[in-house]
């Protein structure tokens, strides 16, 4: 799965937005061009889908390597990701959490 079909996924699941061939349509009919939401890449946009998932558990290290360990609960499901960039860790650890699976 590239990563951007996984954000297309979560910005439905999560975000809770449609999915047009190159925006996302929010609410209130207002649309965000795809670039402009990127939680794969962008640290930002990783903590507003993040927010959004609302996770009943969320924890956070770095390792002695600089890789970002975290781990969220969400609706009783554990997600877990250990990786360099924070915002892809942040965002898989989600994504494993909701069961999509990610090949990396």
């Amino acid at each position: 799965m590239s990563t951007e079909q996984l954000t297309a996924i979560l910005a439905q699941r999560v975000m809770g937005w449609r999915v047009g061939p190159d925006r996302f349509l929010m609410d209130k009919r207002q649309w965000l061009p795809r670039w402009r939401f990127q939680p794969t890449e962008r640290v930002e946009d990783a903590y507003r889908l993040l927010e959004r998932a609302a996770p009943q558990e969320f924890n956070m290290d770095r390792d002695q390597d600089g890789r970002f360990w975290v781990k969220v609960c969400i609706a009783g499901a554990a997600g877990e990701a250990r990786e360099s960039p924070q915002a892809w860790a942040i965002t898989l650890a989600i994504a494993r959490a909701l069961g999509i699976e990610v090949d990396k």
